[in-house]
């Protein structure tokens, strides 16, 4: 079977910082580990995919070799058989204990010298809607979210107030239990502690044990002038509290734009698609345009035809990097009058009169091949 993209693999873009790797490389192997997935055989090879896509992508050579060459530009470049590979074998090829913040074990003995480090926490998303004015300008708002911080019972401990963690009956504290046996064994985190060593015999009563409770809060964010749909805006620190004390992750705002009535964007132009009668085409005339500033008076020249476009320059949205603004294209489309009262229909008639005794070249030209099609078959 074809391996796919590395970069689809981890959901990312060919132009994501290394930062940006290890971050989506993190979540999905959280997501599809095989404790939270026991027996799941499809989340198992996920994990493999995942596993194999970070390792090229991670090694600015590797992914160099990659970019330039596809899967083909990583034979013999000392690329490791996930498909053949346990998750076990995969555990001891990355230092997943400092890649996942200590969430997951890695040996034994680095998973007892970690237990207590200080991790940081998860990163949150929401979303926001802007109109195209706000993009126009830029915008601050007052984003509302549900985050899980630290319950104020316990500090965060979980435990009764009074009480203390213990050790962990089932892998005396090591976080890690093992499975097999013989020469073959295989280390995985502590179903019952959950990897940490230590259980709690008294639950808080507030949290339940979690240490986390939910927690309403509101901040302000300031949109940039130019952004564009589903792009993320980051706010340091806003995300849920980390472990042992470690820093709180952060909160990505992204962005959805909410549909104008008579507004489109592309890129950093704006459409409008505007209607003319015909007498206003043929004679030509000026209309009042929709723009983000209200209406703008729009010259049509005479001759004008069903789909020609105009340029109001300086009228699109403002470019996120440069600031420079994109111009508002107008396009116009030709009603024709369904009802005509007796005078209309007569000045019509005189005209179509009129216009048979002066066709034009390239008309004769279309009705003449037209004729000759037909009389021919």
């Amino acid at each position: 079977m074809d391996k796919r993209d590395y970069y689809e693999v981890l959901g990312i873009n060919k132009t994501a910082s290394a930062d940006d790797i290890k971050r989506a490389y993190r979540r999905l192997a959280m997501k599809y580990h095989p404790d939270k997935n026991s027996g799941d055989k499809e989340a198992e090879n996920k994990f493999k995919e995942c596993a194999e896509a970070y390792e090229v992508l991670s090694d600015g050579e590797k992914r160099k070799r990659y970019d330039q060459f596809g899967h083909q530009g990583l034979s013999g470049a000392g690329m490791h058989d996930f498909s053949r590979m346990n998750v076990e074998d995969i555990f001891g090829m990355f230092d997943l204990d400092n890649l996942f913040g200590g969430v997951f074990g890695g040996s034994h003995s680095r998973r007892s010298a970690h237990q207590n480090r200080a991790t940081r926490g998860y990163d949150l998303e929401t979303s926001v809607e802007l109109t195209l004015n706000d993009i126009a300008k830029g915008a601050e708002k007052t984003i509302e979210f549900t985050r899980q911080d630290n319950c104020g019972e316990c500090g965060g401990s979980g435990c009764a107030k009074g009480t203390k963690p213990s050790q962990c009956p089932t892998c005396k504290g090591s976080g890690q239990v093992s499975r097999g046996g013989g020469f073959f064994q295989m280390l995985s985190s502590c179903p019952q502690c959950r990897g940490t060593g230590k259980v709690i015999k008294t639950h808080c009563k507030k949290c339940r044990g979690t240490g986390k409770v939910p927690k309403k809060r509101v901040v302000k964010i300031k949109i940039p002038a130019g952004v564009h749909e589903g792009q993320g805006i980051r706010v340091s620190s806003e995300g849920e509290p980390g472990q042992h004390g470690g820093p709180r992750g952060d909160l990505y705002c992204y962005v959805r734009i909410k549909p104008h009535e008579f507004l489109q964007r592309d890129g950093n132009n704006l459409v409008a698609l505007v209607p003319i009668s015909f007498t206003q085409a043929t004679l030509g005339t000026t209309i009042d345009v929709p723009s983000l500033d209200g209406t703008k008076k729009l010259k049509i020249p005479a001759g004008t035809q069903y789909g020609n476009i105009f340029r109001i320059k300086g009228q699109g949205l403002p470019d996120i990097r440069t600031g420079r603004s994109g111009d508002q294209l107008v396009q116009v489309t030709i009603e024709t009058p369904a009802k005509l009262n007796a005078k209309q229909r007569e000045l019509l008639e005189e005209f179509a009169k009129a216009e048979n005794k002066t066709v034009s070249p390239k008309s004769t030209g279309f009705m003449d091949k037209l004729k000759k099609y037909f009389g021919n078959n």
